[in-house]
């Protein structure tokens, strides 16, 4: 899941001196590393929402390094936009959690591409703002999301009534990711995106902490045997390598290439879901990811 992509519109400078193969390679880069972060939260032997806990707390030291080796404050920030920061962070928080919970109940293709909903949810959010209907590309991307979305939800009761659940929780995800993007629409305009990503998590550690210890989750990892390592996978891999990567590069490409690059993640994660976890995709799940996908595409280049 894309956490940075719109804050980094806050950032926004000169044309790089950087070749353009090399902004393409870490655009893809930084999605393939996000796309791994699921399989991190298969293989953690604390809770999912404990999972999510690390994954922002664990990097947290580094985000802030990064805030000010970029030159962004850290203090100093209005209290009217800490507190619309606070209601995002806790719209993400629940995010990340619901998202989580997701992963383990349902297929990691399915996930991934629920779990990044945000921007068709935000395409319904334009419309009644703005008191328009669709025209256009519009239309074929709204049928395009509830056309896969359909398919997708109902292989998923083909399997289990816990698969279904889990696309219930991504997509739940996918929507409060909508929220947060929204609630801090402002704020990003004021804040570097290494320093929004610093409040961000300093305002979501706790929620996230409070959920998993209210679930009855194990929160510190490895000690039944077990290990860190998906969990600093997750925090370095996914969270911190993922959205440098997009920090630096989402700002040099058009809509459409951020749009067609964010699909590299459900493709990645199906792949190692078949690979690994022996998900099986057939023709009709592939369909059902080709449409819903494509309507991410749209909805992107809209939203942008």
């Amino acid at each position: 899941m894309v956490t940075v992509s719109t804050a980094t519109k806050a950032s926004r400078g000169d044309s790089s001196t950087w070749p353009r193969w090399l902004l393409l390679a870490a655009l893809l880069l930084g999605n393939v590393a996000l796309a791994l972060g699921p399989w991190s939260v298969r293989l953690t032997d604390s809770g999912p929402v404990s999972a999510a806990f690390w994954r922002l707390f664990l990097v947290l030291p580094f985000l802030a390094l990064l805030a000010r080796r970029t030159g962004q404050r850290l203090t100093g920030i209005p209290r009217r936009t800490l507190f619309f920061v606070a209601l995002g962070a806790c719209a993400f928080a629940l995010d990340l959690a619901s998202w989580h919970v997701g992963i383990e109940r349902t297929r990691l293709g399915n996930a991934t591409l629920f779990g990044n909903a945000g921007s068709i949810i935000l395409l319904f959010w334009g419309f009644i703002v703005a008191r328009t209907l669709p025209r256009g590309l519009e239309w074929l991307a709204i049928v395009f999301a509830l056309g896969g979305a359909g398919i997708l939800m109902g292989r998923s009761l083909d399997i289990s009534i816990a698969t279904l659940l889990g696309d219930l929780f991504c997509l739940a995800a996918g929507m409060l990711y909508a929220v947060y993007l929204i609630t801090l629409q402002n704020a990003r305009g004021t804040i570097g995106s290494w320093s929004l990503l610093v409040w961000v998590s300093i305002f979501a550690c706790p929620v996230l902490l409070v959920i998993a210890l209210v679930l009855g989750e194990p929160v510190w990892p490895g000690s039944e045997g077990g290990t860190w390592a998906p969990l600093i996978a997750l925090a370095f891999l996914s969270q911190l390598m993922g959205q440098g990567l997009l920090v630096f590069s989402l700002r040099h490409f058009p809509p459409l290439v951020i749009g067609l690059a964010l699909l590299t993640q459900p493709a990645v994660a199906a792949l190692y879901g078949y690979g690994v976890f022996g998900e099986v995709l057939t023709p009709l799940d592939v369909l059902g990811m080709v449409l819903l996908g494509s309507a991410l595409v749209v909805a992107r280049m809209r939203r942008d």
